[in-house]
This record gives C-alpha cells, structure tokens and sequence, in this order.
C-alpha cells in the first residue's frame, strides 16, 4: 500500500495548494490513502465544516487534529457528524468525536488511522501511551488492519520518538506532528515502522511557524501582545512523508515530501 501523510495545514494558502496540487500527487505518487493533519486549517486556529469539505473533495481521506481542534466552535458538532475527521485518542472520557477510525481504500484494504497527543510541553491529558495500546491492541496489524498510521501531536522531540520506537513492530507509520518544521530523519525503525519526527506544516515558510512575522517577534522582544496572530499569505509548500509498505503492512520505503514554496523539493522517485 502507498500512503501520504501531510503535515498542519496552516492558512488560506495552504488549503489552497492541498486543494490546487492533492489530486495530482496523489495520481503521480499512486497513493492508496491520504491524511492530513488539519488542526490549524482556519486561519491558523481550528478548522471548519467548509473546510473539511474542501479537502476531502481534493483527495484527502482522514483529517487529523491537535491541541486546537477546538478554536472554532463549529468543529465540536461537526466531529460527531463526520467520522473521517479525528482527534486525538487521549482526550478526557466525554469530549466529542472520536481518536481513532479503521477505513477503507479504493482497493479494499483497511486503514486504522490513530491521533493522540504528547504531554511534554502541552496541555495534560491522558496518557498516550496507554491509549495507543488500547487501540492497537484491538486492531492488530496484518489481522484487523492492514496499515496503521499513528498521526502524534506532540511538542518534544523526545517523546515523539519514544512513541515511534513504542509502536515499532506494530504500526505502519508514526509520524510527529504540531512544530511545524520538517525533521531530517525519515527511516524505518528495526521492528519495520516508519517514522520521521515532525511532518513539517503545510504552509508558507516566510513566517514564524506559519503565522505573520510581526506579532511573534513583537511578543518575543516584548512580551507584549498588540496584535492577534495572521496566517502568513505567501506561497505555501506542502510537507508530510510518502510510505510504502509491504504485505505484512510494515514499511519498506518512506520518503520525505516537499512540494512548492520556499523549501527544496522533494518527492519520491
């Protein structure tokens, strides 16, 4: 199975290159099955029904959140509505939506698509370990699922990796989202689970993280804030990883992606 992770979307920009450039990477590319992690779609903050519309209708097939699923209000309702968006599985007991959905490509075969949080740095929430267990526990690979493609939102890099090396052997992909900037270290674990540390934003690179220069070096010098947060408007590069994976539902190639923008292309041969 071929498979396209793509990281935070940030901004109006951004969802536009999804929109412009999924439908035919994803032809070039052959891929299977599309996820994207959307938390900051709407100007930075949250996304919308509207939204999730426009980027399903372009290719993509699950959406992931974060620590801002929630700033636009909308997406507590539409969440029970749509199960091809989720949040992260180690939310408190009651919160709306779901963490985890097993889903099913074109061909037939099953995609157990899981998103969780990190605690170092952020927000306390349940532990993600003990979660992902649960869900991998009940939708083994190679029985239940035949890939699995675990979406962790996290801020340490540490913790990010120790989850990769907690599910190796067991998923098909863990790959770091939330810090917005694409890691360098794309490989396959010992156990056969591809990992890269942080996916890297989909957005555009003139910025702070995605956001407009001005108000984060004003905070930064400062430590007063003047102004709300902007989305940067330039041109957005797309990044995320391209895996493939083998019978067993393991990986057997994952490679970085760089699409557009300010950063040095990269695609899979």
């Amino acid at each position: 199975m071929k498979l396209l992770f793509l990281g935070d979307i940030v901004g109006r920009t951004a969802r536009d290159a999804i929109v412009s450039d999924l439908p035919a990477l994803r032809a070039d590319l052959d891929v299977d099955f599309v996820i994207v992690n959307g938390e900051n779609a709407a100007g930075g903050f949250g996304i919308t029904a509207a939204i999730c519309e426009d980027l399903f209708n372009a290719g993509v097939d699950v959406v992931t959140l974060g620590n801002h699923a929630w700033d636009q209000r909308e997406a507590l309702v539409h969440i029970e509505r749509e199960p091809r968006l989720i949040r992260p599985v180690n939310f408190p007991a009651g919160t709306p939506g779901r963490g985890a959905g097993l889903f099913e490509t074109a061909k037939g075969e099953r995609v157990l698509v899981i998103n969780a949080m990190g605690r170092v740095f952020m927000d306390p929430l349940d532990d993600p370990f003990a979660a992902i267990e649960r869900e991998i526990g009940a939708c083994p690979l190679g029985e239940a699922a035949d890939a699995i493609i675990v979406d962790f939102h996290g801020e340490a890099t540490s913790e990010k990796m120790a989850m990769g090396h907690f599910c190796d052997g067991r998923a098909s992909l863990v790959v770091g989202t939330h810090s917005h900037v694409p890691t360098a270290d794309a490989q396959i674990l010992p156990g056969g689970t591809a990992y890269q540390t942080d996916a890297g934003m989909c957005g555009d690179y003139n910025s702070v993280i995605g956001m407009e220069k001005d108000e984060p070096l004003n905070r930064f010098l400062s430590k007063i804030p003047t102004a709300r947060f902007q989305a940067a408007s330039g041109e957005a590069t797309l990044c995320g990883v391209f895996v493939e994976t083998d019978a067993s539902g393991l990986a057997r190639r994952i490679e970085p992606v760089r699409v557009g923008g300010r950063l040095k292309p990269a695609l899979p041969a």
